[in-house]
């Protein structure tokens, strides 16, 4: 059998193999925000967000190692462009952790699916990005499901803090979406993705570390066990990600970013005993679709 012959049958396996991997960076995105959330507010949020990076230093680098990657794939003509993108990273991740300790963990998880909308609209104020007829649908109904996720908290009736959570999950999504500009650009620059992923780790966990004069404590065992475990299921799910991409198109495997509501969700209930309540059911399809139609497949991120 030739070459030609045998190439169309390969491709399946290995589509199948870059789903699995995806479906195992959300599993593993899933696992580091169950980790936060279950440490509450009783470690600093700068001492998790130190933890989380820093640990993940560990398998990123094993795994550059492995691929060849370090430290050859380290240098970069663009530092300051690695700078942007990791300060807006690492924001994102103080207002994203904190979203988790304020909200329900699938809630905070939606929010944060308004990214991909907040992309579309800083990709053509910055980037001179086209805005076609599917592109303004997609922004209208995430725009949409955000309003109705929302107004329950901005009418009052939710709990205190609640509110809170919404705005810094809306930050978030900003924040995320400025941070995915950056790496675009850097992208387009020629910068590898290890270099993007390994110095966004660096500056995060400076950032962390900064804030330890503001009331870090000394860990117990289960204390430990979970900023440990934020850390290395933080760093698997990224390398998850960049190997899915390498074996399946980012169109295959679209579909199953979307899972991580369903973890988040399942998680929720079985470990936190949260129940989703009407707006959430009511916005979380309008925020999907909207994420869904808002981003096209050639800017689906190939981490």
């Amino acid at each position: 059998m030739s070459a030609a012959s045998a190439e169309p049958r390969s491709r399946p396996s290995g589509e199948v193999l870059g789903i699995i991997l995806r479906i195992g960076s959300t599993l593993a995105f899933a696992a580091m925000g169950t980790c936060i959330k279950a440490l509450g507010d009783t470690v600093a949020l700068g001492q998790v967000v130190f933890f989380r990076s820093a640990v993940a230093l560990v398998p990123l680098v094993l795994f550059l190692a492995w691929s060849g990657d370090f430290p050859r794939g380290l240098a970069t003509r663009r530092p300051f462009g690695h700078v942007a993108r990791s300060l807006l990273g690492a924001c994102a991740m103080f207002t994203s952790f904190a979203t988790i300790r304020l909200l329900p963990f699938a809630e905070a998880a939606l929010l944060s699916y308004l990214a991909p909308v907040m992309l579309t609209l800083l990709g053509w104020a910055l980037l001179g990005e086209s805005l076609n007829r599917r592109r303004i649908g997609g922004v209208a109904l995430g725009l949409a499901g955000g309003a109705a996720f929302c107004l329950p908290a901005l009418s009052g009736t939710f709990a205190e803090g609640v509110l809170l959570g919404f705005i810094l999950g809306l930050a978030t999504a900003f924040l995320t979406a400025g941070a995915l500009i950056q790496v675009r650009r850097l992208t387009l620059a020629g910068e590898s993705a290890g270099a993007i992923a390994f110095w966004f780790a660096v500056v995060s966990a400076v950032g962390g570390l900064m804030t330890l004069p503001a009331g870090w404590v000394m860990p117990d065992a289960p204390q430990t066990a979970l900023l440990v475990g934020a850390g290395v299921a933080g760093g698997v799910a990224h390398i998850l990600m960049t190997l899915s991409f390498r074996h399946a198109e980012a169109a295959a495997l679209a579909p199953f970013e979307y899972l991580s509501i369903l973890w988040a969700g399942v998680a929720g209930v079985v470990v936190f005993g949260e129940v989703p309540n009407w707006a959430f059911l009511f916005a979380a399809p309008l925020i999907l679709a909207g994420s869904f139609v808002a981003t096209p497949k050639n800017r689906r991120r190939r981490a």
